[in-house]
């Protein structure tokens, strides 16, 4: 029997956790080829993305419902790892490999029918950070990477712990020729959750039996726990740096209350621990406990920042105006789409007396 790892599992619900968490951020799942026949192919159950050289699996991708100004509608590659250690080079490369090569599926020929062509872009996400050669070659081909090892999200990696663990030992009642029914998994997830179109995910079946019964529970509970902590959901945070931010909110529907009522709004933005354990918090300048944001900047920044005693301080001021000055938020409802734009002013806090 071909069993598969306790981490490899993990990763599977990790990107179906972020692919829920990600669903009010304009993130829309992309899972069948009917969805864009041109682009995407599916063969048997794995979906694959036409690349110039190519054909790419892909197990999670979205398209924004947005389109940037002078730009082309986004399409981003999901990957999650769910490591005991820093994600290292090889991830990163293969990420930048992938997503240059679909994006260079694209020729121009007269007489041809008109084609639409997407933007794709590529993040990664790992529950325990990534390796400094890593961060640098990310930067360089701008591959987005999201560290989830702050404790905003404690809560949700050690459900995923809990459920892997559960469906690895699961795996002994599996018939000796079989393999791990990884799609069934993905499939009973993204229906339970509702984060894709019910008549594209097509019917995958086990045999019934004590592997079926014990891994329907530990999905079901899964997916319960994660509705159950729905005011928790993930904001994506673009601010004016080459990175992005997961925003963990306190309660996500405070903070919507507050940003639909003033969606250009001065904030604070504070540091609390050192090094790779920081963690940076937003709330609004004029009312401080209306909300908060957490998130974690990327590692090799923070290296930055406590590289030199007694310059901390400075650092950290230097990271605001730089970097975090403007975070703007996108926001999908039955309405449309919804723009936030959180702004650092450190004059204006100054003078009110909340700067630290």
């Amino acid at each position: 029997m071909a069993v598969v790892k306790d981490s490899a599992l993990r990763g599977y619900l990790l990107e179906e956790s972020l692919a829920w968490l990600l669903r009010f951020s304009g993130y829309r799942l992309l899972v069948h080829e009917d969805q864009d026949p041109v682009e995407l192919v599916t063969q048997g159950d794995t979906l694959r993305v036409r690349g110039r050289g190519a054909l790419h699996q892909v197990d999670v991708l979205g398209e924004f419902a947005f389109t940037p100004a002078f730009s082309m509608p986004v399409r981003l590659f999901l990957e999650a790892k769910y490591y005991l250690h820093h994600c290292g080079l090889e991830i990163v490369r293969n990420a930048h490999g992938v997503v240059h090569d679909v994006n260079e599926n694209f020729i121009t020929d007269q007489g041809k029918e008109p084609r639409q062509r997407y933007k794709y872009s590529y993040a990664l996400f790992s529950a325990s950070g990534f390796t400094s050669d890593a961060q640098r070659y990310a930067l360089a081909h701008q591959i987005s990477l999201v560290d989830l090892s702050g404790a905003s999200f404690a809560w949700l990696l050690g459900h995923i712990g809990a459920t892997a663990s559960t469906l690895e030992k699961a795996q002994k009642h599996l018939p000796k020729s079989a393999r791990f029914p990884v799609t069934w998994m993905r499939t009973e997830l993204r229906r339970a959750l509702e984060i894709s179109p019910v008549d594209l995910l097509a019917p995958v079946s086990i045999d019934d039996g004590r592997f079926k019964q014990a891994a329907n529970a530990a999905v079901a509970e899964f997916a319960d726990v994660l509705r159950q902590r729905s005011s928790a959901g993930l904001l994506l945070g673009f601010p004016s740096a080459p990175f992005i931010l997961p925003l963990a909110a306190d309660d996500q529907r405070r903070f919507l209350e507050y940003a639909e009522t003033r969606p250009d709004h001065t904030v604070r933005i504070k540091r609390r621990g050192i090094g790779s354990a920081a963690e940076w918090t937003v709330s609004p300048a004029s009312d401080l406990g209306a909300y908060e944001l957490t998130f974690k900047l990327p590692e090799h920044i923070e290296e930055w920042i406590s590289a030199i005693a007694g310059s901390e301080r400075r650092r950290v001021t230097q990271v605001k105006e730089n970097f975090l000055s403007t975070i703007t938020l996108y926001r999908v409802d039955r309405t449309g789409v919804r723009t936030y734009q959180l702004r650092y002013e450190p004059s204006s806090l100054s003078r009110s007396g909340n700067e630290s």
